[in-house]
């Protein structure tokens, strides 16, 4: 008698093991299931094999071949496109018309008695013989019910309980007679259960079902999975085990090492040329696949690893699923049900929470708290939060229930009843997420002040003026159209602290998150006068003394954001003769790439030397950050618009504190010491920045990027504000911009980044502590050394991703530059790179 393995399935329960391999590929006890169901195939004499392929069918074909070194005879039907159960055997049918054969699946474990079944066949004169099993849970399986004779009474696929009239169900094995494949059409979809099995049974044929007393498992699913592993180990079935068996339940293979004080306690399995080192553990239910190194300090238990895995020391894995050649970091720790796929990288100290399902190539970050699923991102972050909130691909990182999580768990860190702003820029992403958004704060307890498209200062002042205990705005990542950015504030307006973000990160990882009883049903509302309130108390507060005197003239460019919103009320007021560009909302186009940017900024130059005026303002879409070009039309760039801005304000003011991050060059602190202003020095982050601009006869802070803080107004980075106070000051002094920025030095500072292991970030810094050594050193953000010439330098790791940044600055470029290399080598050592 032949026998049919049927493997064409994809197996998509079993994702993402089944991503780049078909599931009869997937080991149990360091072989494929399919090579499980041959041997036994082999057992009971069936050596002439059709194995029906479709989904990946040449891994297939390539892993068995001609079935020579099993000792069978294998041939293969390959479907080129998916025909059902009964239509794979029919595409197999030249060779099968001869005599009764066997049909068997390559995905389920089993070691039924087929041998007995093919008897109980013959001896009834059937025409189809059904495998039949009795399980706990039938609701998966097709249902069989038999009469006292075992022929078949009725069959019903997949009940719920309601229709559940037996728990004997259809294990997918049969033993047929040739011809059963008359009843099969040719070339469509076919099923044996819900299609040719109900004709024949209405028709009355002989259809017996032989109830198996052996074990069968439908490895479907990744709970199965792992209960036929730890089955195979236990011996509730009969499958051969390559190696022997070290101590009860302790199975070791061909080559492999375990060190004498490694723990193992098994039954567990450990694959050829697999190493455990000594102090690492092996818990019941283990399996080690071919190559794997378990290092000092490991802890497995009910882990099922794939071949060439690489288990780092003081790894925990329980109970879940490792694909082939990944590896595992120092210190990682992956949850039950967890699931990583092949060739992942999982670095040091990451977590990877229960149910989470890694597909493969992907990398988690060191340090990362995995919650969901990582399916078509590259990376899995080590931080919620990154340096504009937090970012990612709109529908792809940044989904509608990422964003439902994301404001339970802000909502959870606050009061029931408190009140929330919210806004958006201009973008249909921003405003389909910020419904998600919404409806989260509202169900948590909280009431939202929604502003709709408005410009971030806008929010952020609301936030600060209203009795609002916080904010979201989402907003397109700048540069990025694809991504979006979820900006979370505080009470003040300002972005959300170091220590509120950790405590919301702590919450949306545990997902611990609050719901109201439906009495507690926050409401929405939408603010009548925001931005006129906004514009009104910007006026009141900036100076604009002399302004409608000068007959001034300014270029605006709105780049398409809602700074266009706000900007007729105010220039209204102002009393300035204004030539606006981009001055709509473009949902279309909510930011721009660098190319679109200069080419706007080409433009605004070319109009403000042309419209001769006394210098044109570019905002961000969002109207929280500025671009200035001079009454030439030379545009200034961002480090030489913050010395010309802070020294505008200096030497008006003649006294007070400016707030400046330490990467800024130290020429500002020139500018600053010549006016009788002081320097306070601040790390590079957003908050610090906005800290510090609070504090008392605090005058300016500006971050070097365009970012400006107007602190008589509000502490936190508002474009709009910005322009106004240079519209007063420019009206006050009478200097054009191009003259202010000719009278201050030319910077000499420069920049490089060194690629740096996560790793390696502790050595890199202790390094460069060792190195300096005799020197003035700055630990306000990074190291800043300074030399005895004054030149200095300062290496700082960047929070997000793995890299060093070295900023230098000295008298001449040449010193900077030997200064910059001399540190980047030190950086560059210390990282191994």
């Amino acid at each position: 008698m032949k026998a049919v393995v049927m493997a064409g399935g994809e197996g998509t329960r079993l994702r993402p093991m089944t991503a780049n391999q078909p599931k009869p590929l997937l080991p149990v006890i360091n072989r494929p299931i399919m090579e499980h169901v041959l041997r036994l195939l082999r057992r009971h004499g069936l050596t002439e094999t059709v194995v029906t392929v479709q989904f990946l069918a040449a891994l297939i074909r390539n892993y068995f071949g001609d079935g020579e070194e099993l000792g069978m005879d294998l041939y293969y039907a390959t479907e080129d496109m998916p025909l059902g159960t009964a239509g794979s055997v029919k595409n197999a049918a030249d060779k099968l018309r001869d005599d009764p054969f066997l049909v068997i699946s390559g995905d389920a474990l089993t070691d039924i008695d087929l041998t007995d079944m093919i008897r109980f066949h013959r001896e009834n004169g059937a025409m189809v013989t059904i495998g039949l099993k009795r399980v706990p849970n039938p609701l998966e399986f097709g249902i069989v019910i038999v009469d006292d004779q075992g022929r078949v009474q009725r069959f019903l696929e997949k009940p719920t309980w309601g229709q559940v009239f037996s728990d004997t169900v259809n294990t997918g094995i049969y033993v047929m007679e040739p011809e059963v494949l008359d009843e099969v059409a040719t070339g469509r979809p076919v099923d044996w259960s819900s299609d040719v099995f109900p004709r024949l049974l209405a028709r009355g044929a002989p259809l017996y079902g032989y109830v198996a007393e052996g074990y069968w498992e439908d490895v479907g699913t990744h709970e199965s999975y792992l209960k036929a592993q730890s089955d195979a180990l236990s011996g509730r079935v009969k499958v051969e085990i390559d190696g022997f068996e070290l101590s009860p339940g302790v199975w070791v293979a061909e080559g492999a090492f375990v060190d004498s004080d490694a723990v193992l306690k098994g039954p567990v399995y450990i694959g050829d040329y697999a190493k455990v080192e000594a102090g690492a553990e092996l818990r019941e239910f283990t399996v080690l696949g071919s190559n794997v190194v378990v290092r000092e300090g490991a802890f497995l238990h009910r882990a099922v690893v794939h071949d060439n895995v690489y288990i780092g020391p003081s790894v925990n894995l329980r109970g879940c699923v490792i694909g082939k050649n990944t590896d595992v970091m120092t210190g990682a720790r992956i949850e039950e049900s967890a699931v990583i796929g092949d060739e992942c990288i999982i670095e040091a100290e990451a977590y990877v929470s229960s149910g989470v399902k890694i597909y493969p190539f992907k990398t988690i970050e060191a340090g990362a708290v995995v919650n969901t699923s990582v399916i078509w991102e590259s990376r899995g972050q080590r931080s919620l939060f990154g340096p504009r909130g937090v970012s990612g691909l709109v529908n792809v990182e940044i989904t509608p229930e990422l964003c439902v999580r994301l404001a339970s768990a802000y909502a959870t860190t606050l009061k029931k009843g408190a009140s929330v702003v919210t806004s958006r820029d201009s973008s249909r992403a921003a405003r389909a997420l910020k419904r998600a958004v919404i409806s989260a704060l509202n169900a948590g307890a909280i009431d939202v002040l929604d502003l709709e498209a408005a410009p971030l200062p806008v929010a952020r002042f609301h936030t600060a003026r209203t009795p609002a205990v916080g904010g979201i705005a989402l907003r397109t990542t700048p540069g990025d159209p694809q991504s979006v950015d979820i900006v979370f504030m505080d009470g003040g307006g300002a972005d959300l602290s170091l220590g509120a973000q950790r405590k919301l990160e702590r919450v949306f990882s545990r997902q611990e998150f609050r719901r109201a009883f439906p009495g507690e049903i926050a409401e929405l509302s939408f603010p009548a006068r925001a931005v006129d309130d906004y514009a009104h108390e910007l006026l009141r507060c900036i100076d604009m003394r002399g302004v409608r005197d000068t007959g001034m003239k300014v270029v605006v460019d709105c780049a398409g954001g809602t700074s266009s919103l706000v900007l007729p009320t105010l220039l209204g007021r102002v009393g300035v003769d204004v030539l606006t560009v981009n001055a709509r909302l473009d949902d279309a186009s909510p930011t721009e790439t660098l190319a679109e940017r200069r080419r706007d900024l080409q433009r605004l130059s070319e109009l403000v030397s042309s419209a001769r005026a006394a210098f044109g303002v570019r905002f961000d879409p969002v109207g929280e950050r500025v671009a200035l070009v001079d009454e030439k039309g030379q545009l200034i760039s961002e480090e030489r618009a913050l010395l010309v801005v802070l020294d505008l304000v200096a030497a008006e003011r003649g006294s007070g504190r400016v707030a400046l991050p330490v990467t800024t060059t130290r020429v500002a602190e020139q500018v600053c010491r010549f006016h009788g202003v002081q320097v306070e020095w601040t790390a590079t982050s957003v908050d610090a920045l906005t800290t510090a601009a609070r504090g008392e006869d605090m005058i300016f802070a500006g971050d070097g990027r365009g970012g400006f803080i107007v602190p008589e107004f509000g502490s936190t980075v508002d474009g709009l504000a910005v322009f106004l106070r240079l519209l007063g000051l420019v009206a006050r002094t009478r200097l054009s911009l191009s003259r202010i920025d000719a009278r201050i030095p030319e910077a000499k500072l420069l920049k490089r980044t060194v690629p740096t292991p996560w790793a390696a970030k502790g050595a890199v810094m202790r390094s460069v502590i060792e190195g300096a050594e005799g020197y003035a050193i700055d630990t306000t953000d990074g190291v800043r050394v300074v030399a005895e010439d004054g030149g200095w330098a300062l290496v700082l790791p960047d929070p997000t991703e793995a890299v060093t940044h070295l900023w230098a600055e000295s008298h001449d470029v040449d010193s900077a530059q030997s200064l910059l290399e001399h540190w980047a080598r030190v950086v560059e050592h210390a990282a191994g790179t």
